[in-house]
């Protein structure tokens, strides 16, 4: 059986002999075995467990929720690999729209054409994932919470591009004014928050065309936290915000549920 050094993997794979030894010492990668000169060797199951741990990564999960997928009895490595492919199109087919956005914008700017207001948005939001958050949910908390998250016949269906521009332009000012907050040093528990976090609750709710109340909210704070859609989205408006925002939105809800 070949086996490969951890400096033969860490080239491999295009990361460094120090993240390797880390994933042995918290136990997301062990070798195969260590050698009697210490050197550590990996077989071809530690590579495809490698693998599924970058990619992982690459959509965003934290290294404890990684361990936690890969070590679980029901974990199946062909089923997680689709799973990755297609999270990985849809990501790439939104980064396309990005990038069309962009370029029009750039056009736009230099008076070269002219752009509707709503196109400044597109690529931004993905309303046909509304279904796989629903699942995500409910596969953590059972189906009763289902009919609390589920849009009330999808206001962004309902909506009109122009209403939609509108709609995010206001998500973005909310968010600008949390992250603010967050650089400014304020705590995500801080009741002093519970008036910006019950802006962004009852923007939720209208979008959900229905009431977000404290378990469904913090549900959703579930699956910013987790989800690597969220995560990734939420670090690119700050360092630290796809934890921050979600703490906070917990932080309100139990507040809500306590009085």
């Amino acid at each position: 059986m070949k086996e490969w050094t951890v400096s033969d993997v860490a080239k491999l794979a295009g990361i460094s002999v120090r993240a390797l030894h880390h994933y042995d010492e918290i136990g997301l990668l062990s070798p195969a075995r260590v050698g009697e000169n210490r050197y550590r060797y990996y077989g071809e199951e530690e590579l495809l467990r490698l693998q599924q741990i970058l990619l992982y990564r690459g959509l965003g999960l934290p290294l404890e929720t990684i361990g936690a997928i890969l070590d679980s009895p029901d974990f199946d490595g062909v089923a997680a690999l689709k799973q990755q492919r297609r999270l990985l199109e849809a990501e790439a087919k939104r980064h396309r729209q990005l990038v069309r956005t962009i370029d029009r914008t750039i056009a736009h700017l230099n008076g070269e054409r002219a752009m509707k207001h709503e196109e400044l948005y597109r690529g931004f939001v993905a309303p046909e994932k509304q279904a796989e958050y629903e699942t995500w949910l409910t596969e953590r908390f059972g189906e009763s919470i289902r009919e609390e998250i589920a849009p009330g016949g999808s206001s962004a269906k309902q909506t009109g591009e122009q209403a939609m521009a509108r709609h995010m332009q206001a998500l973005a000012a909310i968010e600008a004014d949390l992250v603010k907050a967050m650089q400014n040093g304020t705590v995500p528990e801080a009741r002093a928050l519970d008036p910006l976090v019950e802006r962004h609750r009852a923007w939720v709710a209208r979008m959900w065309a229905k009431p977000c109340p404290p378990k469904a909210y913090a549900g959703l704070a579930d699956i910013y936290e987790n989800h690597p859609d969220f995560v990734q989205r939420y670090e690119t408006l700050g360092a630290g915000f796809s934890r921050w925002l979600p703490t906070a939105m917990r932080a309100w809800a139990r507040r809500m549920r306590e009085e």
